[in-house]
């Protein structure tokens, strides 16, 4: 077994002002996909589109903060928020989806892109390429935090989390930030130059993500994994079936057209 490595949340506080880890990972993963993207601008020769991309990774940052609290809020807790709609704003108590931040960013770079009069699939293609690091980064912010812990093991590299009782565990979220971040980064990454029609980074995306989050939905703590569906599927999973279900829709589409 494995010490879990006790770390503060909150890196300082200035009165009632908290600079935390987890807020921090989503800034760090803002500035990795700046950076790469630019980087993908450059290989290809478009430089010139450096100030739309800022501006397109600005809109679409603050839809993935929204739709990250709200998908949270409505995915899982539907019941409470709708009777504490007062509570949505408390994002400093925790709360955030992926599903849901995935929806806002898609849906705010959508409306830009097109308000522009620029291609959807060619700019989703270059962001998607970094956008694993932004899971990375988030999912070490929730081992730091000591959430989405794991179901409990003998494995060697078991942990003990302060929330979930004296029980090892599997530290599932370094699994996925190792799996669904770095990994699934690096093959992207890798196949960022293929002359592919525009669109399918995005759904080969779609599709990975969403069949290794589903896998790793099993590891997790069912009491963390919320609602259950035929006494074995979590909303995470039922989430993940929608996502990959987009993906193969959209190579469907991009091969008939």
């Amino acid at each position: 077994m494995l010490p879990y490595p006790k770390i503060d949340p909150v890196i300082f506080k200035i009165g009632p002002f908290q600079v935390r880890w987890y807020g921090l990972m989503y800034l760090v993963s803002f500035l990795a996909c700046l950076f790469l993207c630019r980087y993908q601008l450059k290989e290809r020769g478009r430089e010139d589109l450096y100030p739309f991309l800022e501006n397109l990774l600005f809109y679409s940052f603050i839809g993935l903060i929204l739709g990250a609290r709200l998908g949270f809020c409505f995915f899982y807790y539907p019941d409470y928020f709708l009777s504490h709609p007062e509570e949505i704003i408390a994002i400093w108590k925790g709360g955030m989806s992926f599903h849901g931040g995935a929806i806002g960013a898609i849906l705010t770079g959508y409306l830009y892109i097109k308000k522009k009069g620029e291609s959807f699939l060619y700019w989703a293609d270059l962001v998607v390429v970094p956008a694993p690091l932004g899971l990375f980064f988030g999912r070490i912010g929730n081992f730091i935090n000591g959430e989405i812990y794991g179901k409990p093991t003998n494995l060697p590299w078991a942990m003990i989390f302060p929330e979930g009782g004296p029980i090892p565990r599997h530290p599932v979220q370094l699994y996925e930030s190792l799996v669904t971040g770095l990994f699934l980064f690096l093959l992207l990454w890798s196949l960022r130059k293929k002359n592919w029609k525009e669109g399918t980074k995005l759904a080969l995306f779609l599709i990975l993500y969403g069949i290794l989050r589903f896998l790793f939905e099993f590891l997790r703590e069912p009491g963390q994994s919320f609602s259950l569906f035929f006494g074995w599927m979590t909303m995470g999973q039922v989430l993940c079936l929608l996502m990959i279900g987009s993906g193969l829709g959209l190579l469907l589409y991009l091969r008939r057209n």
